[in-house]
């Protein structure tokens, strides 16, 4: 269903209706809040993907490992 769909479908609600909607539409945003925070408002250091591959033995030197590929790409 497009946005507009939406708006129309409320729209044709009654308004005892459309402050259901209103009020299940608020419901939302508070539950899911942290999901649908813009990207770039979370500070970095507590972003998901920060140290994931902490814990991978390739990685203790991640110059060596980017170069090996590197090489493997593009055969030098």
């Amino acid at each position: 269903m497009t946005n507009e769909e939406i708006l129309r479908e409320i729209g044709a609600l009654s308004p005892e209706g459309r402050r259901l909607a209103e009020n299940f539409v608020a419901y939302l945003r508070q539950r899911y809040a942290r999901q649908i925070t813009p990207p770039g408002n979370i500070p970095l250091p507590e972003e998901s993907f920060i140290g994931m591959w902490q814990d991978r033995d390739e990685m203790a030197d991640s110059t060596a490992w980017v170069r090996g590929v590197r090489e493997s790409e593009w055969g030098q």
